[in-house]
């Protein structure tokens, strides 16, 4: 054993941190964890990720709409302004990882039109209009007439609709396969095994380890496993609310080679109260989707679902009928108590959270990756993420 250097101590320092393999080990690999991992190696951390299969979540089952416009609700101005920021980082987010995988990731910017089925569902669209306009967000009321002429196929039945310029789409399973090729070239260590426990020394998160017995030691551990990031084993009660799942069921219906495309730009609707949307892709596919359902974990595709999807969908473009059905998949988003993410330190030193993303997890992809590859390369995180921070929902039990 070498004889310790003149000058320097050698009694032990009380609770020291373990020698850690890495910056951080981020716990999910989906479109968030892939992203984060990206931009913090790209800032020079030593990052490693832990999935069993990466990519196979709910960003596998997305449709890939980027529309922080027709998403927007009553009092979610905050989660609009952050969805805003990160749609506006779109283009040169995936022409960097274009650029880099080699691959397309099917950004598209032809807009989003929103059309309306009957009486009840105009009035529908018409309030959303005025909300637009109230917040200054660009969208231009239209016709039935004036939808047809953008949308042949609309059905005679559609009677107004919302043109949305700045809503727009990826195609979430090429921008996977792209973030995957790009973690390869970064040399990002990607672990293909579940995460068994979180790794907590003397009330700090030091690392994970995993179901083959592997422990990863790491200065910190970003959770971002979607809905099953607040059930990691060894996660202290109460850093983190409970995120929940939220089942989706979305279908994907082949246009057949050759022929005129079958949509333009992607098509939401409200048919009879129900909501709808259909998403085309360049190379024929057509993404209808989804249902927003409680049912805990439950992934079952159900009969119900599936006619409930495909009646609004045909009420709109009756054309519908005649596709083949190539794919039905249910999917789980993850929602946090007021639907918003949760991003940044948790009160666990050491743990950092990215999840609770709900009904936008592709579009708040960039954002998400800089807000986190920012947290763990200066230990703060940038002002786009304040007000989404862990702790306000400690904040609120404690006012109330």
């Amino acid at each position: 054993m070498d004889a310790p250097e003149s000058g320097r101590s050698t009694i032990p320092i009380p609770h020291a941190r373990p020698r850690t393999d890495f910056d951080a080990v981020i716990v999910g690999a989906g479109l968030i964890g892939l992203a984060a991992a990206w931009r913090a190696a790209q800032r020079g951390l030593r990052v490693a990720l832990t999935d069993p299969e990466p990519g196979s979540g709910a960003s596998h089952v997305a449709a890939g709409m980027l529309a922080p416009v027709t998403e927007a609700h009553y009092g979610e101005e905050r989660l609009l302004r952050l969805n805003l920021a990160s749609a506006a980082r779109y283009p040169g987010f995936v022409a960097e990882l274009e650029d880099v995988a080699g691959t397309p990731t099917g950004y598209a910017t032809h807009g989003t039109l929103a059309v309306a089925f009957d009486t009840g569902d105009r009035a529908m669209l018409a309030d959303l209009a005025a909300f637009h306009r109230r917040l200054g967000l660009a969208s231009e009321p239209m016709t039935g007439r004036e939808c047809r002429v953008r949308e042949p196929l609309l059905s005679p039945d559609v009677q107004s609709g919302l043109f949305v310029p700045g809503d727009h789409q990826v195609d979430n399973r090429l921008l996977l396969a792209a973030l995957l090729t790009a973690i390869a070239r970064e040399h990002i260590a990607l672990y293909r095994e579940r995460a068994a426990e979180l790794v907590v020394t003397h009330d700090v998160a030091t690392g994970v380890r995993l179901a083959d017995g592997q422990t990863l030691h790491a200065d910190h551990v970003v959770l971002a496993a979607g809905c099953h990031s607040t059930s990691l084993p060894g996660l202290p009660s109460g850093v983190l609310p409970p995120i929940r799942p939220v089942k989706g069921q979305i279908l994907r219906l082949s246009v057949p080679a050759g022929a005129a495309p079958f949509l333009n730009r992607a098509v939401r609707g409200v048919v009879r109260g129900r909501q709808v949307y259909l998403v085309p892709r360049e190379h024929g596919e057509l993404v209808v989707g989804a249902t927003v359902e409680e049912q805990g974990f439950d992934t079952q595709v159900t009969a119900g679902g599936v006619y409930e999807l495909l009646r609004a969908a045909h009420g709109l473009v009756p054309g519908v009928g005649e596709l083949p059905l190539t794919e039905v998949r249910a999917g789980l988003r993850p929602g946090s108590p007021d639907n918003a993410p949760i991003l940044g330190p948790t009160d666990l030193p050491g743990l950092i959270a990215a999840t609770g993303h709900f009904r936008n997890g592709v579009l708040l992809t960039p954002i998400t990756a800089d807000v986190i590859a920012e947290t763990l390369a200066t230990g703060q995180p940038p002002q786009t993420a304040e007000g989404f921070e862990p702790q306000r929902f400690s904040e609120k039990a404690a006012l109330t």
